[in-house]
């Protein structure tokens, strides 16, 4: 699945941890997301989402 995280947190100036600390899960979660190692649960994509201020088809969409 393909995503925006890095852009979108890039655009914030936030480092892979201070998502990580939003999102209450581990840097590295965060890192294998956005190089699309690790397809987020579902719960976990509506707190990205959320974080974002976006709904989750705004920052994941298919191959």
């Amino acid at each position: 699945m393909k995503n925006r995280l890095k852009v979108l947190r890039a655009e914030r100036d936030w480092s892979q941890q201070d998502l990580a600390d939003r999102l209450e899960v581990s840097r590295q979660s965060v890192n294998a997301i956005e190089k699309g190692r690790y397809d987020p649960s579902l719960p976990l994509a509506f707190r990205i989402a959320e974080v974002f201020g976006m709904r989750i088809e705004e920052i994941f969409s298919r191959d």
